[in-house]
């Protein structure tokens, strides 16, 4: 299964990219992840839809979960012969009601707003860790 970040707006500072490249390399034993960025929220969900999986969108009023509850959804996924899911980062204005209601599942990394920027970096590096416990790899907070 392979995880697609689809993030809205300009392209990430090159400290930020360098930052989310390496947990995107990190993750590729794991559980593969690609990064794009879609210059419009129509390009977004054109691209989402072409994955034919299921719609994660990060948005402070979303679902809160432990890196282990997405760890299980994840698995569920995969268990499910899901082959894709997209992860949405929205540009500077976030989601409006109407896409939070198209989306499989709204995911909040916190109930803070953050830049788009950091939600990249923070679902990159959450991405991994959900790799290492599916994997099996020993987890801290177990």
């Amino acid at each position: 299964m392979r995880m697609v970040v689809l993030a809205q707006g300009k392209k990430l500072d090159a400290h930020t990219a360098a930052l989310c490249d390496e947990y995107v390399k990190r993750c590729a034993p794991l559980v593969p992840v690609d990064r794009h960025v879609c210059t419009t929220a129509k390009q977004q969900w054109e691209r989402a839809a072409a994955l034919r999986g299921p719609v994660v969108v990060l948005d402070e009023r979303g679902l809160q979960l432990t890196t282990t509850e997405l760890a299980a959804r994840v698995d569920a996924w995969r268990t499910g012969a899901v082959r894709q899911v997209g992860f949405l980062v929205g540009g500077a204005d976030g989601f409006d009601d109407d896409e939070r209601r198209r989306a499989d599942l709204v995911l909040a990394l916190s109930r803070l707003t953050m830049p788009h920027r950091l939600a990249q970096l923070v679902l990159c590096e959450q991405l991994y860790r959900v790799g290492t416990v599916l994997a099996g790899h020993p987890y801290h907070h177990a």
